[in-house]
């Protein structure tokens, strides 16, 4: 069935725009608005938005937030699986300044409480689906049963290693066909998973050969997108598994884009890499990656997160 499933976090994003971002001990004035968010539900948008059917497997607090959350869904036609707790609907502090750089600080509430069994009641929509997008705003355990029930389905399996504090396993990354980290991301798992290192800063300049050798260490079976922001994306892939492209690793220019806000861009990214995948199952990855890349460029030409994806088509 030509369907996304995405299981992940729902938060109520809470926004200060000011000039620059602050800085320990600093007060500064700015602007401040509220909406949804969370890795999961943004990709969940960008996922429907981009035009496929999307199942949006999560935890909601019995709350404003998870009212909220349902409401959304419904709006957009994503099929909503929801997990109720006691707990409160997360929530997001974000900072973005004058330039659209952001900082985030999460609160995980409902969303550290999705669980094993939740997952499983989801079986059949994920063997359904042609593809699985899991992050890391959500238990490990929850994330790692998801994967295990669309790898038995023979469903391709999209890991955001995000953010990048989350504790990304071994068992975790080998769960996945294909790993989507930014550069800070990517840096982080290179110095806990593999013998080799590369600072975050230096991750968007390094030679190609260079970084396909540390995406083989890191991933050796699958498939690595590393997202650049403004410098585009990396794509490695594992020896026979090309994936329709002709190169084992390229880079994917970034789209022009009047960026008011970066905040959704990556899972905006994310969203539509799976979108196509889904849509267009016999096209080069590579097809996929500039799509992705176009889309996550038009998402930043509005403000917010999940409100923020725009209505583009893959198909």
């Amino acid at each position: 069935m030509t369907r996304v499933v995405v299981v992940g976090s729902f938060n109520v994003d809470h926004v200060w725009r000011c000039e620059s971002l602050p800085v320990p001990g600093a007060t500064l004035s700015g602007e401040y608005a509220s909406g949804p968010g969370g890795k999961g539900f943004n990709q969940a948008m960008a996922a429907r938005r981009a035009g496929v059917d999307t199942v949006f497997v999560c935890a909601l607090g019995i709350d404003a937030g998870g009212q909220l959350a349902r409401v959304l869904t419904a709006a957009d036609g994503i099929d909503l699986r929801d997990q109720p707790s006691e707990a409160p609907t997360g929530t997001a502090g974000i900072f973005v300044d004058a330039a659209g750089r952001n900082s985030i600080v999460i609160g995980p509430g409902a969303n550290a409480a999705l669980d094993v069994a939740h997952i499983g009641a989801q079986a059949a929509a994920i063997a359904e689906s042609r593809v699985l997008l899991v992050q890391l705003e959500s238990p490990i355990a929850a994330v790692l049963h998801a994967l295990a029930l669309a790898g038995e389905a023979g469903v391709a399996r999209v890991l955001n290693p995000a953010p990048a504090n989350a504790p990304a396993t071994a068992e975790l990354l080998a769960s996945a066909d294909i790993l989507t980290p930014n550069e800070t991301e990517f840096s982080a798992l290179v110095a806990r998973h593999t013998a080799m290192a590369i600072p975050a800063d230096a991750v968007s300049t390094a030679g190609d050969d260079a970084l396909h050798l540390l995406c083989r260490a890191l991933h050796p079976a699958g498939t690595v997108v590393i997202t650049l922001g403004a410098m585009g994306s990396f794509v490695s892939h594992a020896a026979g598994a090309l994936r329709g492209d002709a190169e084992a690793h390229y880079r994917v220019a970034a789209a022009k884009a009047q960026a008011v806000d970066t905040t959704g861009a990556g899972d905006a990214f994310n969203g539509a890499l799976c979108a196509s995948m889904a849509l267009r199952p016999g096209m080069a990855f590579a097809i996929h990656a500039g799509f992705a890349s176009r889309y996550a460029a038009r998402s930043t030409e509005s403000v917010g997160a999940a409100v923020a994806m725009p209505r583009m088509t893959a198909g």
